[in-house]
């Protein structure tokens, strides 16, 4: 589907043009219809050549323009309207400046009422018009609503834009700009809305206000389907919702997909010298005071009067409502800027933003998870580690760190097998993710200690190895290692840095025991019994036992089904 939205001055034929070319009345109100001007958004939508197209039909009185503004804001190309016989208009001033604040950049030109005066005037006026903006080399052509001349052109001239528009991503993250709310007897609440982009199924969860609402059903082009991909107008069965809960400038969300905020720094369409500070903020369908803060010559802070779901590329319009105009166009910058506390700040803040925004962001923090990025509107940015983005110059300022907190940690620690990464990462204020990908190695969730001991354990492990040098297979007793400090850290990391073996539980000797050991038992009368091992090697059944063990499993002796044992 194709949606466009109509724009132009008041009783220009906007309505007339949509009921002829579609045959559908977009007027909803009887009170517009009495009145022969459109008051709120009218919907309706024909089948072209290049597929089935939704219209937005907008009022085009100045006390509407805030309605005008909520059909607008999600729609990608517009059908703008100027009647021949009254020619430009203020309206028409105000909503090209709408158009062109959105950057829309897809549409058609149609002067009206060519039956009742010369359309050519009209035409090369609003040529004019439309050249310094963003519909600049946008086709034109003129129409009759009463008699139909031209309307055949018409179509095809919009069946060329609706080819034109680019296809939206179906799998985007859904935001759906609520511009209507009402409640249907025995279905209970129903929105409508443009979505932009993404998908939404009968039976999704979708978020509005905080709250995760189910989908009870959908409906395009006035039938019920089981899914909508955007963009398209669609209407939304909520479940669970009560009317008042939801309307014109909610939004429909992709749960945990959108980040809410009331700050955002934005670029302007215009310069931010003689801008009010007290405007109203048009995005989507969403309409909220805001209180603006120039930060440079064409950018500034937007405190807003309730949070918004936005994202960074984001556009929207600043408007004066008391002036009747449109202040300028804004394109979203970043939706969750740093605070201006300090001397100086909006002034740095604004040489940031002249820059590239993204990059700005990643580097004011260092590391950022890539769902946070995607959320907040920012691509790629930085160098891709797991789950995180990092910035190069925090990266190589976290590997210059990270050697320097593993020889901290291990002279507090010099008995332990080595840091901990979750503990290193703390100590670097970093994901665990990232500081593993910085170091050398690691085993077992540590970075492996050096092979090294403190110096009271080093004299007390050179004792142990003068005893077993004397009588290598009498293993020191627990007051023997009690008497020298050994307790079971001490023991264990003599063990990891390869100056003891551990036998058994308690039992320690030299590295080359179990060598030494297979060569005095390969001197014995073969099959040997554990007690003739013990007497040939010198030592206690406590030792013999585990040690002869360790013998079999390492292959130097096996053990026959009688319990005798013979050197292979």
């Amino acid at each position: 589907m194709r949606v466009i939205a109509t724009a132009g001055h008041v009783d220009h034929g906007k309505s007339t043009l949509i009921r002829a070319l579609t045959g559908m009345e977009p007027d909803r109100w009887a009170e517009e219809r009495r009145r022969g001007l459109t008051i709120d958004l009218g919907f309706a939508w024909t089948r072209l050549s290049a597929g089935p197209v939704a219209f937005v039909d907008v009022p085009g009185h100045e006390r509407f323009t805030a309605n005008m503004l909520a059909g607008v804001g999600p729609v990608p190309a517009a059908l703008f309207v100027v009647a021949a016989d009254e020619g430009w208009m203020p309206q028409s001033t105000e909503h090209l400046a709408a158009l062109h604040g959105l950057d829309v950049r897809h549409g058609l030109l149609v002067v009206t009422r060519s039956d009742l005066a010369d359309p050519g005037p009209a035409l090369a006026a609003a040529r004019e018009r439309l050249a310094a903006t963003s519909l600049a080399g946008a086709r034109s052509l003129a129409v009759s609503g009463a008699t139909g001349a031209g309307l055949a052109e018409l179509r095809a001239g919009l069946d060329a834009v609706a080819r034109a528009l680019p296809e939206p991503d179906p799998a985007a993250d859904v935001r759906l700009w609520v511009d209507r709310s009402f409640t249907v007897r025995g279905a209970g609440t129903v929105v409508t809305g443009t979505l932009g982009a993404g998908t939404i199924r009968v039976g999704d969860e979708l978020e509005v206000g905080g709250a995760r609402v189910p989908v009870r059903g959908l409906q395009a082009l006035g039938e019920p389907v089981d899914l909508v991909r955007g963009v398209a107008r669609v209407a939304v069965n909520l479940r669970g919702v009560e009317r008042d809960r939801v309307g014109r400038g909610d939004a429909l969300l992709t749960p945990g997909a959108w980040v809410g905020t009331r700050e955002v720094d934005v670029r302007l369409s215009a310069s931010v010298e003689g801008v009010p500070s007290r405007l109203v903020l048009h995005v989507g369908s969403a309409a909220v005071p805001v209180h603006v803060r120039p930060l440079g010559p064409d950018t500034a802070r937007l405190v807003l009067a309730r949070s918004l779901p936005l994202r960074a590329g984001d556009r929207g319009l600043l408007r004066d409502p008391g002036r009747h105009r449109i202040t300028a166009g804004v394109l979203t910058l970043d939706v969750r800027p740093p605070a201006l506390a300090r001397r100086g700040a909006a002034r740095r803040r604004g040489a940031d933003l002249a820059g590239d925004v993204a990059a700005a962001h990643l580097r004011a923090r260092g590391v950022v998870a890539a769902s946070e990025l995607r959320a907040l509107g920012f691509g790629d940015v930085g160098e891709p580690v797991g789950r995180w983005r990092v910035d190069p110059g925090h990266r190589a300022e976290l590997a210059r760190r990270v050697p320097e907190a593993v020889d901290e940690w291990r002279r507090e620690h010099p008995l332990d097998p080595g840091v901990p990464v979750e503990v290193l990462a703390r100590r670097l204020d970093a994901p665990a993710e990232v500081v593993a990908e910085l170091v050398p190695r690691v085993v077992a969730g540590r970075v492996p200690a050096a092979p090294t001991l403190p110096p009271a354990v080093e004299r007390a492990v050179a004792a142990v190895e003068a005893d077993l040098a004397r009588d290598p297979f009498r293993a020191p007793d627990a007051a023997r290692l009690a008497e020298l400090g050994l307790g079971g850290r001490e023991v264990a990391a003599a063990v990891r840095v390869g100056r003891l073996l551990r036998v058994a539980e308690g039992v320690v000797l030299a590295p080359d025991a179990p060598r030494r050991a297979a060569e005095v038992l390969a001197g014995l009368p073969a099959p040997f019994t554990a007690a003739g091992a013990k007497q040939a090697l010198g030592t206690t059944r406590r030792v013999a036992v585990p040690l002869l063990e360790l013998l079999d499993s390492l292959g130097l002796t096996r053990r026959l089904p009688d319990h005798t044992r013979v050197v292979p």
